[in-house]
């Protein structure tokens, strides 16, 4: 993954705002990187425009050597369907389908899909595939999420904060999947909050403010800076 020099800028009344600002980062085929970075400083809208789902004002995002910035919208459907698999922070999950129907549902829209009752089981839900979303806890519905995301087998998981508000049993659970689903090839990118836990175990970490990288590196060395301990690592 390139990410050069993007730019977006949303317009707001007379008023331009960009919420991401000629950012540049790399991640190689199978690391495992995390976005840092307070509220309002642009992470979010890094991971749509990465996951397809929104698009650059300027600048190009390059993926296994093709420009997904030059995409049509049936490209960019194709995109999203095969090569990517997004995890959203509140879930999105359909309520009236049970976990297992969800998981199928993802199978419909992708070819060469991944058996749905095996995905629930490697990601936790081995006895939950007959409830509802609303049967199960946050953690669990996280899980859910996350084996929907992984359906098409794709290239990459992109994830928007897969920790946040849940207990610590269930935080350690969903980074315990995430390792799994890396060790397995697939390249990892993930926004979080929860710094220390995603610190210890990704390759490669970058810092974001105000639309721009201003810290990257090794994710364990970039526990050691003063600057990241002082934001992102305090009690």
């Amino acid at each position: 993954i390139e990410f050069e020099k993007i730019t977006k800028t949303y317009q707001v009344g007379e008023q331009s705002i960009k919420a991401v600002d000629e950012a540049s980062f790399v991640v190689e085929k199978g690391e495992f990187a995390i976005i840092l970075g307070a509220s309002g400083a642009g992470k979010t809208t890094a991971l749509n425009i990465l996951g397809g789902m929104d698009v650059a004002t300027s600048g190009r995002l390059i993926v296994d050597g093709r420009d997904v910035t030059k995409y049509d919208k049936k490209q960019l459907t194709g995109y999203r369907r095969t090569d990517i698999g997004f995890v959203f922070q509140f879930y999105n999950l359909v309520p009236n389908l049970t976990a297992l129907e969800n998981v199928e549902l993802a199978a419909q829209v992708c070819k060469d899909s991944l058996d749905a009752s095996e995905t629930l089981d490697k990601v936790g839900l081995k006895d939950r595939k007959g409830n509802f979303p609303a049967q199960l806890s946050g953690g669990e519905q996280q899980m859910l999420a996350m084996g929907r995301a992984l359906m098409s087998h794709p290239r990459m998981i992109v994830m928007d904060e897969p920790s946040m508000g849940l207990s610590p049993i269930y935080v350690n659970e969903i980074f315990d999947i995430i390792q799994k689903i890396n060790g397995d090839g697939t390249t990892v990118l993930l926004v979080e909050q929860n710094a220390k836990k995603a610190l210890s175990i990704a390759h490669k970490a970058y810092v974001l403010e105000t639309g721009n990288i201003a810290l990257s590196g090794d994710a364990k060395e970039l526990m050691n800076n003063d600057q990241v301990k002082k934001a992102y690592l305090s009690e």
